[in-house]
């Protein structure tokens, strides 16, 4: 017999659409045809709930008091099943800035936690960042982006760095994108002080994704428009967004979905160790962070260090402040990204084949249950 659970009565969101009354079928951890389980076979009565893929965050430093940084193994373990409390079933960790030979080392650290499927890979957020937008990064171990650098950490990834975020208009930047692009890895423009022209370069050789548009770059002007025009308006880049209400004004998100469209956003936590753990005072690399009413700010200067935030947040927050479509929420967090890593034959979407990664949401869109594989990370609760 196979192991099968059914999940009726759901508003179901699919690729194709949102099916009313749906069904999922989960068969030996896999989304099965829904065609596939003969009438008669109990189901979990799902009615008046949402059912849709399992999130994935593209960009995230932590969670549950635990750094990807520098935690221990147990404590990296610690941060993702955190996230997955919060309905991301795949995670990419994120680094910041440090020292390049520790970099080098927590980068083999976490390959072994991506070989065991713990972790969708790895992501370098600094150092070869601007120290005009450096935000949270310790400005001491900024670096240019020399190419045989960012191509240490590439290999110290073993296969499984994803991304590194650059500000491609510093000396080797151009030649670090094309470096990355040939290796198949996302280079992502941010902390940058860039130029539209300069950015526009950038994307031509090979750049793909906007590392928390908005945040750590200048400000879009209208004689000189920056990065964020150049970002929004080429098709060949995605644009991360942090939905968390402080790094964020409304009106920025709706220019990035208006401009963009759904299909070039997403959504990322840009998590820190606070995220599902509380106020107080943490460290992001060398920097200490306070977190006061769920805000992580330097310590030393006040700037905003990273993000509390969980995917749950993100998307009832996308769908009830923001007003903006279900099917276009999923694909920005969860399809896009999925996309992005080159997952998407696995994760991303609730089709038949994939793996059951999925998220039950109530009518108000408030996380309710989680199954990652086909095992119950949270088990709705039904009454």
């Amino acid at each position: 017999m196979a192991d099968r659970t059914v999940l009726a009565g759901a508003r179901v969101v699919l690729p194709t659409g949102i099916v009313d009354s749906g069904r999922v079928i989960v068969e030996n951890g896999r989304i099965a045809d829904p065609a596939s389980a003969p009438d008669g076979v109990p189901s979990a009565d799902l009615a008046g709930h949402w059912v849709v893929p399992g999130f994935v965050d593209l960009h995230n430093h932590g969670g549950g008091g635990a750094s990807f940084t520098s935690g221990t193994v147990e404590e990296v373990l610690k941060g993702v099943h955190t996230h997955r409390l919060h309905g991301t079933t795949t995670v990419v960790a994120s680094t910041v800035t440090g020292d390049m030979d520790f970099l080098a080392h927590r980068a083999g650290e976490l390959s072994e936690l991506a070989e065991q499927g713990d972790i969708a890979g790895i992501h370098f957020e600094g150092p070869f960042i601007s120290p005009c937008r450096k935000g949270a990064h310790s400005e001491g171990l900024l670096r240019d982006p020399d190419p045989a650098e960012v191509r240490k950490l590439v290999d110290a990834g073993r296969g499984h760095a994803k991304m590194v975020t650059l500000a491609t208009e510093l000396p080797g930047g151009i030649d670090s994108v094309r470096l990355l692009a040939e290796h198949g890895v996302i280079a992502a423009i941010g902390h940058t002080d860039a130029t539209y022209e300069q950015t526009v370069e950038a994307i031509e050789a090979g750049a793909t994704v906007a590392t928390h548009l908005f945040n750590a770059m200048p400000p879009l002007g209208h004689r000189a428009p920056g990065p964020i025009a150049a970002l929004l308006e080429d098709e060949r880049v995605t644009v991360e967004l942090i939905n968390d209400g402080t790094h964020l004004h409304p009106a920025a998100l709706e220019l990035a979905f208006r401009h963009a469209g759904a299909g070039r956003v997403a959504f990322i936590t840009d998590a820190m160790d606070a995220a599902g753990f509380g106020d107080g005072v943490y460290h992001l690399g060398p920097l200490e962070v306070e977190v006061r009413e769920g805000v992580a700010r330097l310590v030393e200067g006040g700037s905003i260090a990273g993000s509390t935030l969980t995917l749950d947040t993100a998307f009832r927050r996308a769908a009830t402040v923001d007003k903006l479509p279900v099917e276009a929420i999923v694909q920005a967090i969860s399809a896009n990204p999925a996309k992005l890593l080159g997952v998407y034959d696995k994760v991303g979407s609730l089709e038949p084949g994939k793996d059951a990664d999925l998220v039950v949401l109530d009518a108000d869109f408030t996380l309710k249950g989680v199954m990652r594989k086909g095992e119950w990370v949270i088990a709705p609760q039904l009454g």
